[in-house]
């Protein structure tokens, strides 16, 4: 009896969209990294475009493909798209979800659905550009417009820029003059929540289950969105010290758009200047990558590819597990590995750890970071990783070598998040160091002098 309903509710709405792509026009708008109904610039313009607009959801099959079966991540994005449907169910339309490559699944679309412009928000990851010049022309030969608009980004691509028209590399020049055109231009949210009712009317279409997609359902979860005031005026007392809930959690939502960054810029431009700055550095990395996507594979400092990385694979894996000997970086990496979450502090302790002191490239941890952390973000990942590793634009000199031990003793010198973390500490299941700091300290330098000297 249910397979025999399912059947006829298929039918109606195959029938529907054949009716109406003899009969309606329509514009599609496509949902990437912006899984919001408020204040999203592409659906914006698509709601305001003159025609009904299909949203569609696409899971990537060259992204999420390569995931991990029980990725928290592709489980949060889900559950994020099963409530927009919901919610546009709610005024007659529907959300339509697939899974596959992009390009054919909008080669599918344009056979089912009579479309005349397809509308999106930028992304500018490597992958993502090339995604979008294939998805742009296939749809541009088929008389099809592809509209694309800044969604992620207070500013984007050319929009800061030095005197002489070239991209910044350094950040305190780039975030004054990004400030500047912040409080000349002052951002304005789009109100796109108040014409949803420009989108196109249709019976609800399928959701594919986790399951179905070949997913399964993690113990990790994404916090819930909030932007908690409180937190971040006090930001700059708070945010170093790993035992304190003195971070907002709102990486995540920046990276899938579950958050809007021009809502988040307005209450740190009004509460934090530190806070303001984290979100500037975000921007900046993502401008790096736009003007130099090479940063994905080399070092951003040419003359640091000679380093003789030693890359100790049993090492790499005592890194991996928590198990160094120092507790800062071992309570890091279990957090890691067990939430999805690392404290900024501890992830450059940790980072610089697996540099300078184990010798080991610092895009083995970029990859191992970009395969647990929730909030992971390409360009802020490979951003931070290479200014840990000396290697990157604006980055720590190559002779700053965290000490693990006074970083813990200014940052948890009550052992409270060690404890949390590593509750073996200090007893005889606790493992030994695997180096000693001062060694390790006179290698790295020797290794990167050596480096530098061949230039």
């Amino acid at each position: 009896m249910k397979s025999q309903l399912h059947l006829k509710k298929q039918l109606q709405v195959q029938g529907q969209q054949r009716f109406h792509k003899v009969m309606q026009k329509i514009n599609i708008f496509w949902f990437r990294r912006d899984l919001r109904f408020y204040d999203n610039a592409g659906l914006y313009h698509a709601l305001k475009s003159g025609l009904p607009v299909l949203p569609v959801f696409i899971f990537d099959e060259d992204i999420v493909g390569k995931l991990p079966r029980d990725d928290a991540r592709v489980s949060f994005i889900h559950k994020t798209v099963s409530e927009l449907k919901t919610q546009v169910e709610q005024s007659g339309s529907s959300l339509k979800v697939t899974f596959g490559k992009p390009l054919d699944v909008f080669r599918k679309l344009i056979t089912e659905f009579s479309v005349s412009a397809v509308y999106t928000n930028r992304d500018y990851e490597p992958y993502a550009r090339e995604r979008d010049g294939r998805v742009g022309e296939f749809l541009r030969a088929n008389a099809i417009k592809f509209h694309t608009f800044k969604d992620h980004v207070i500013f984007e691509k050319d929009e800061i820029l030095k005197a002489d028209g070239s991209p910044y590399t350094v950040f305190t020049p780039y975030s004054k003059k990004w400030k500047q055109q912040f409080t000349k231009y002052l951002i304005s949210p789009y109100d796109s929540e108040k014409y949803i009712s420009a989108l196109y009317k249709c019976l609800p279409f399928e959701l594919p289950t986790l399951e179905k997609l070949g997913y399964g359902r993690p113990e990790i979860k994404i916090p819930a969105l909030k932007t908690d005031k409180e937190i971040i005026r006090n930001y700059e007392k708070n945010r170093d010290y790993p035992s304190i809930n003195g971070t907002t959690r709102l990486g995540a939502h920046l990276r899938f758009g579950t958050a809007s960054i021009r809502e988040v810029t307005k209450v740190a431009f009004e509460n934090s200047e530190v806070f303001l700055n984290e979100l500037v550095w975000r921007n900046f990395f993502i401008d790096i990558l736009w003007h130099f996507p090479n940063v994905v594979t080399d070092p951003f400092k040419k003359q640091y590819a000679f380093i003789e990385w030693r890359n100790n694979e049993e090492e790499f894996e005592k890194w991996r597990r928590g198990e160094t000997g120092y507790p800062l970086v071992d309570a890091g990496m279990r957090e890691l590995v067990q939430t999805g979450f690392m404290h900024n502090r501890v992830r450059m302790v940790a980072a610089s750890f697996l540099v300078k002191h184990l010798l080991i490239d610092w895009r083995w941890g970029e990859a191992w970071f970009a395969g647990k952390l929730l909030d992971f973000e390409l360009a802020s990942n490979n951003g931070n990783w290479q200014w840990a590793a000396g290697t990157g634009c604006d980055a720590a000199p190559y002779f700053r070598v965290f000490n693990p031990e006074s970083q813990q003793k200014k940052f948890d010198s009550k052992f409270e998040y060690i404890r949390k973390w590593a509750p073996e500490f200090n007893t005889s299941d606790y493992p030994a160091r695997i180096v000693e700091h001062k060694f390790a300290r006179e290698r790295a330098l020797a290794a990167y002098k050596k480096a530098l000297s061949q230039n």
